[in-house]
């Protein structure tokens, strides 16, 4: 299987919580970041000792998202930005990203 995006491990280095939060990020942007996304953030982190993986959620904000207009935003009315949400799933030995996968969440 190959890896989306490589992230270069320094040798001896261990793949831990924050290197996961860190690699995770710079995934999202190198795939998104020409789409002009926002408000990039941790969700959720799980290590999955099994398979020897770890999934990180991040959140992202793209401009088609924003609300429509500012008066529809001052009367309170899709005032937010509707997120999006991609699970990252990266080798913990290698830090390899194995996969992007969208998360569907109602509105």
């Amino acid at each position: 299987m190959h890896a989306i995006y490589d992230v270069a491990m320094e040798d001896g280095e261990v793949m831990d919580v924050k290197l996961a939060v860190e690699h995770a990020k710079a995934q999202i942007n190198a795939l998104f970041g020409e789409e002009g996304i926002k408000n990039v953030g941790l969700e959720e982190v799980m290590f999955d000792e099994k398979q020897a993986v770890w999934r990180v959620t991040i959140g992202f904000s793209r401009p088609w998202d924003e609300p429509k207009n500012a008066l529809a935003a001052l009367a309170g009315q899709n005032s937010f930005w509707r997120r999006a949400y991609k699970v990252v799933t990266m080798d913990d030995v290698t830090g390899n990203v194995i996969s992007v996968k969208s998360v569907d969440v109602p509105e």
